[in-house]
């Protein structure tokens, strides 16, 4: 393909840039006025205490919307919920051919059928070593290990040159459903000349190589055949690897497996339908659980990130039906703590060491292991490749300037820092920054999508810290109040410090406050209001030390 004139190759990440999670990425090519674009991944991250109510949180693009004419496609790199998890929302307002692999297409409709009113995406499936062209850009699909099936690194060819997205990736010699790293894919394209890495920094700050998933399954098989009571094993439900290391762990220690939890079974089922489950024994169903005696059961369930309604927190406050862990069971956590989950996780550890039960970490066995590469790792990928321009992205700040050193270090001439928002021209001339897009975060609601301010979340933040006063005032027909106001507080402290009512505080400051303004002005309703506003909030301030949220009806 020829060079369009006046043609610039430009990166732009709208999320995944400076956080961990809701990875989404642009790659446009063309003159700056008329640029085609191509989007990878569409993830989302998950909301915390500082976001009551929201169900998730999806990447912000207003700046592809407003290019829609000129996307070409949607290529998703593997399933995991921050690569993908965004898609069913975030399709309707971009409607663009979308291309995954079997597993992740597999997940996808599995998890529209479970979501009302979610659209039917139309789909083109590709495999590892095939190539598609989506607008000006040919596409290779780089088969690497992660931790779940079929993630994929992208060799994206325009005729500004290559740019290698390696998505999620490691170096794994002995994966246990595969696939490993084509380390003949990334040296051949380094052979041929590589514009730019796009490359995950998850890992770069530690030192060395990432054990292998076999040496894991060995690590689960010793804990599982010591163990005495059940042994319980979490971990993240997408890694099929891991649950077949369990399952394989399980029954060469002589012991039947149980699952629990929805996105398990979904993600099993998916798996099962592609091969990836074959040659195990089947799970047995949960009404069979008080048959099989206590040393000849492994569990393999939800909630390794302390996740509330998950089954292992279920587990621990004994509120399943048909299951249940006693003092001498073990539970495993196969699995990394995310950023932000510690609370969560410590306050079930906490709830199963008083049931007597023993925890297993991976500081205790080796039981996990990361789907990021370590700093080895990346230098290996750094010779393969050996590319002009090094780009770290998946990671928060620490992450992205420790990869950034390593890049220039290890010979990269080029080394971008970018964050979220920001445009990177690769081509021409030298990686630089040269222009600002909208991005930001937008919030699933229940059923609505929108700004923080649009879901009222703002509001429901403040209402978590200091409550909520509604107060109704009515005038007569010569502007005196017409009997005391009525009000109504909710999560509101009671009493002040004296024990009087803060209730009846309030009371007297909105009267007060009519009281204070002239009649005359007082058929000026808006004045009125906003005066009683300010009093009543402000009298819950003096007696309380904090300022409720406060509504204020006043009729005549």
């Amino acid at each position: 393909m020829a060079k369009a004139e006046n043609a610039e190759l430009v990166f732009v990440p709208l999320g995944g840039v400076g956080e961990i999670g809701m990875n989404f990425a642009l790659y446009g090519y063309g003159p700056a006025n008329a640029r085609e674009w191509i989007v990878v991944d569409v993830g989302v991250t998950f909301p915390d205490a500082s976001l009551p109510g929201v169900d998730l949180v999806l990447p912000d693009t207003r700046f592809i919307e407003e290019n829609i004419a000129n996307l070409r496609g949607i290529v998703i790199t593997h399933a995991h919920e921050d690569h993908y998890g965004a898609l069913l929302d975030t399709w309707p307002k971009l409607k663009a051919p979308v291309w995954m692999t079997p597993f992740g297409a597999g997940l996808l409709e599995a998890k529209r059928q479970g979501e009302q009113g979610a659209p039917k995406i139309p789909l083109t499936i590709y495999r590892a070593g095939e190539k598609f062209t989506i607008g000006p850009f040919e596409i290779e699909a780089i088969p690497v290990a992660h931790s779940i099936p079929e993630p994929m690194s992208l060799a994206i060819t325009s005729p500004a040159g290559t740019v290698i997205h390696t998505g999620d990736w490691k170096i794994d010699p002995a994966p246990t459903i595969g696939p490993m790293t084509d380390e003949a894919r990334f040296r051949a394209y380094g052979d041929k000349g590589v514009l730019a890495l796009i490359c995950d920094s998850t890992n770069a700050l530690r030192e060395g190589e990432s054990p292998s998933e076999v040496a894991v399954g060995e690590g689960l098989r010793g804990v599982i055949q010591s163990a005495k009571g059940r042994v319980a094993v979490t971990t993240f439900s997408s890694n099929v690897g891991r649950i077949v290391s369990i399952a394989k762990a399980a029954r060469d220690a002589g012991r039947q497996c149980l699952v629990l939890g929805r996105s398990l079974k979904r993600v099993i089922d998916v798996a099962g339908e592609l091969g990836y489950m074959d040659g195990l024994p089947e799970f047995i169903a949960e009404e069979d659980f008080g048959f099989i005696p206590r040393e000849n059961l492994v569990i393999i369930c939800t909630g390794s990130q302390g996740e509330p309604l998950a089954a292992l927190a279920k587990l621990s406050r004994d509120e399943m039906k048909s299951v249940s862990l006693t003092a001498g069971d073990t539970v495993v956590f196969s699995s990394r703590t995310i950023p932000g989950n510690e609370k969560g996780i410590l306050e079930i550890k906490n709830r199963l060491i008083d049931l007597g039960i023993k925890i297993i970490e991976d500081g205790d066995a080796l039981v996990h292991v990361s789907g990021h590469p370590r700093r080895s790792e990346l230098r290996k990928m750094y010779e393969w490749v050996r590319p002009q321009i090094g780009v770290p992205v998946h990671g928060e700040a620490a992450h992205l300037v420790a990869q950034g050193s390593l890049m220039s270090v290890s010979g990269i001439s080029q080394v971008a820092q970018v964050r979220d928002g920001d445009m990177l021209r690769l081509y021409p001339g030298a990686a630089t920054i040269i222009d600002q897009v909208p991005f930001g975060r937008i919030y699933k609601d229940g059923r609505l999508i929108g700004t923080d301010q649009a879901m009222g979340i703002r509001d429901r933040r403040k209402l978590s810290f200091a409550g909520h006063v509604a107060v109704n005032v009515v005038l007569d027909d010569k502007y005196e109040l017409a009997g005391d106001p009525d009000l109504v507080a909710i999560g509101v402290a009671e009493a002040d410090a004296r024990g009087e009512s803060l209730e009846d505080l309030m009371i007297d400051a909105a009267i007060g406050a009519v009281d204070s303004i002239p009649r005359q002005r007082r058929k000026d309703l808006d004045l009125v209001q906003e005066a009683v506003r300010r009093a009543v909030r402000g009298a819950a301030n003096e007696a309380w030390g904090k300022k409720p949220l406060v509504t204020v009806f006043v009729t005549r």
